[in-house]
């Protein structure tokens, strides 16, 4: 039985998962339509369109793992089902962060400023960038799967596998690291410049310099939640009796992703104009549902 405390984390967390899947679909589902009226995918929605699905599914692998290990726990527990648990969240926990960090190498390339030869060539080959780091993921994948279906289901053997199976993980939030401190250095070197050229500030770069740190800086912090709630939720196996370890860690790695949806729909001018459309026909429904009647 569920206490009070376990039960008041369930519902936050079930509440805002259903946002998520809301708010994912809808990236998803408008970086499709934006294909399929250009006749053509870009690679930025291309990229929306990943980051969303994987989510997605993320989303839903959390909730019936969840789900199966308060409510049946003997069921959770069976060889079979923790290894597809288990394969399906590290997959899709990595290619979240993986097309995460794709849109991060995007915006670096698209806006940063610098006249080294590797630089250059790197912009100007930005989608096969793209599809080379989406090239990696596959092989993570396939790696992922020899190393999970060869554990041992003992608890202190899988929680050290899980340990290695996510430092992955932290090489990628590395490499975020280092785009923003690129992306800062870009900005910095902008700026004296425009001091030098006595132009002023209110530049179209500068502005998406500034808008492209904010997104990048909120990301990361939303990224330390996200490892905070997943190795909660890692060493919740050694101590399966603690129901509101789990659940506290399952609850923080939502945050995380509900975060960061909601940071790539006011960061994109396609997302953000789409959803205040969407408000707004939902708001004269509900107000003023006899509308169109008339």
């Amino acid at each position: 039985m569920l206490s009070i405390r376990e039960s008041l984390l369930i519902f936050v967390a079930v509440q805002i998962r259903s946002d998520q899947l809301l708010r994912n679909g809808f990236i998803g589902f408008i970086s499709c339509i934006d294909g399929m009226k250009n006749k053509k995918i870009s690679t930025i929605s291309f990229i929306l369109a990943g980051l969303a699905i994987a989510r997605v599914c993320l989303i839903w692998t959390i909730v019936t793992d969840g789900f199966l290990k308060l409510c049946s726990p003997d069921v959770h527990s069976s060889g079979d089902l923790i290894e597809y648990n288990g394969y399906l969240w590290i997959v899709m926990n990595q290619s979240s962060i993986w097309f995460a960090t794709c849109l991060s190498i995007f915006y670096f390339l698209k806006i940063s400023s610098f006249s080294h030869c590797i630089f250059l060539w790197l912009k100007g080959r930005l989608n096969m960038v793209v599809f080379l780091l989406l090239g990696c993921l596959l092989i993570s994948w396939l790696e992922n799967k020899n190393t999970v279906w060869s554990m041992d289901m003992h608890k202190g053997e899988l929680f050290g596998k899980q340990i290695w199976l996510h430092l992955g993980v932290i090489l990628l939030f590395i490499q975020y690291l280092i785009i923003c401190v690129l992306l800062l250095t870009s900005l910095w070197r902008h700026n004296r410049r425009m001091q030098s050229n006595a132009t002023g500030f209110s530049d179209p770069s500068t502005e998406a310099h500034i808008k492209a740190m904010k997104v990048l800086v909120s990301f990361i912090i939303l990224f330390i939640l996200n490892f905070v709630g997943t190795a909660i939720q890692i060493s919740s196996v050694t101590v399966p009796e603690n129901k509101l370890l789990f659940i506290f860690g399952m609850t923080t790695t939502v945050l995380y992703l509900w975060g960061h949806s909601l940071i790539l729909i006011l960061g994109n001018r396609k997302l953000k104009q789409a959803s205040l459309r969407v408000l707004k026909s939902l708001n004269c429904f509900f107000l003023n549902p006899s509308a169109p009647e008339n």
